[in-house]
């Protein structure tokens, strides 16, 4: 069913199959003060100030923003995820020189990996880092840094928001849907290519995912 502008309408039922991924995505660790932060570049502009927020706390030093453009963000931040990131983490307080510029990266593995290639440029080797990201990002983001990065230990870190505000601050519930549904994919696809390390997926959550690509949450599936 579709309402105004073509737009999916979405029921309730759908809803609780999205959240149940939802909580399933976030990992819940404790955050605590690490050598240094990486703010994974995204649509969501909360990421940069969260990431500003725990650095006012005092919990990192080092604050790395990466990311390039997808066809997510693009229009949102032509300049890229990074830059316009690093732009508005300054305008909270962020000093400039606490922050260093990954614009390259377009996908979560070139995140890890040409963020630690900046940090190391910067002569900071770090053994813990707080991977900043969207909050249904955090454990693809974990599990590709689990695989690419092992030597250092990895904690995750999203707004505190709930799934309703969420979509809220959004605006677009097709767009967090498709995304969960998507993220969700490449948490089960990827540790089969070498990408990520192997995540249990409960079956509740597998059958809710099933259940929303059956009706259509598709667009940010891989082939």
């Amino acid at each position: 069913m579709t309402g105004k502008g073509n737009q999916r309408v979405i029921g309730e039922e759908q809803l609780c199959d999205a959240k149940l991924i939802w909580d399933y995505h976030r990992m819940r660790h404790q955050v605590r003060a690490c050598d240094a932060a990486i703010g994974l570049g995204s649509h969501d502009l909360g990421v940069a100030s969260f990431a500003a927020e725990l650095y006012r706390a005092g919990l990192f030093p080092a604050l790395v923003f990466s990311g390039g453009n997808s066809p997510t963000t693009a229009v949102r931040f032509p300049r890229g995820e990074a830059v316009h990131y690093r732009e508005h983490a300054i305008g909270l307080g962020v000093p400039d020189a606490a922050i260093l510029l990954e614009p390259k990266a377009g996908n979560t593995g070139q995140n890890i990996t040409f963020s630690r290639e900046v940090l190391a440029a910067a002569g900071i080797r770090p053994s813990t880092v707080l991977l900043v990201s969207k909050p249904y990002m955090e454990r693809r983001s974990f599990a590709t840094a689990r695989k690419l990065w092992p030597e250092v230990e990895v904690l995750c870190a999203s707004e505190p928001m709930e799934f309703d505000d969420y979509l809220k601050s959004i605006g677009d519930e097709n767009l967090v849907i498709d995304m969960l549904v998507g993220d969700l994919q490449r948490v089960i696809e990827y540790p089969k290519l070498g990408f990520a390390v192997e995540q249990n997926v409960p079956e509740d959550v597998y059958a809710a995912y099933e259940t929303l690509i059956r009706d259509g949450f598709t667009s940010r599936l891989i082939s």
